[in-house]
C-alpha cells in the first residue's frame, strides 16, 4: 500500500515534523507528503477556492484509478484504530494500492474536494493544529499498518 498526504501548510522543524518523520520511518508502505500552500493575504471563501484548486492540481498530479482519497473533516466518520484498519485492509483487496489523505486548510475543505473523496475521516470535531494532525495521522497510518500485519494490539 501506498500512501501520499496532501496537506496545506508547511512544516518548520519542532517536535511535530519530528514525530510525523518519525512515523514515517517505521512505515513499511511508502509514504509521501506533498505540502501546499496558498498566495498570502487572502481569505475566507476566496482562500478555500484557492486551497481547492492547489488541492485538486495535486490529486491530478498523480492520478491513478487504483487509489482512493480520504479527506480529514470533522463531519467525517469517527473510526476505531482497528476499524480503520479493516477499512485499509477492504481498500487493500477491492484493487486500491494507494491512499491519498487530504488534510485541509485553518477554514477546512472546500465542498467539491470532500465529494471527491471516497472517505471522509474525522479525528473528532474539537479542533486540532494542521501539524498536530500529521502526527495524529501518521501514527494511525502506523498502528493500521502493524494491526494488520498481526503484530499484538494492546486493545485485545
Amino acid at each position: 500500500m501506498k500512501i501520499r498526504i496532501i496537506a496545506l501548510g508547511r512544516a518548520k522543524a519542532g517536535p511535530e515534523k519530528s514525530l510525523v518523520e518519525t512515523y514515517k520511518k517505521r512505515l513499511t508502505w511508502p509514504c509521501d507528503i506533498v505540502e501546499l500552500e496558498a498566495k498570502k493575504g487572502i481569505a475566507g471563501a476566496e482562500l478555500m477556492a484557492a486551497e481547492a484548486d492547489l488541492i485538486d492540481k495535486a490529486l491530478a498530479a498523480k492520478a491513478s484509478s487504483k487509489r482512493v482519497v480520504i479527506a480529514l473533516d470533522e463531519r467525517g466518520q469517527n473510526l476505531s484504530s482497528r476499524d480503520f484498519a479493516k477499512r485499509i485492509t477492504a481498500l487493500g483487496n477491492q484493487g486500491y494500492s494507494e491512499l491519498v489523505f487530504v488534510i485541509g486548510g485553518a477554514d477546512g475543505l472546500a465542498p467539491m474536494i470532500r465529494e471527491r473523496a471516497g472517505l471522509l475521516l474525522s479525528f473528532g470535531t474539537m479542533t486540532w493544529p494542521h501539524m498536530l494532525v500529521r502526527v495524529l495521522l501518521m501514527e494511525q497510518i502506523y498502528r493500521a499498518q502493524t494491526i494488520i500485519a498481526g503484530h499484538p494490539y494492546h486493545r485485545d
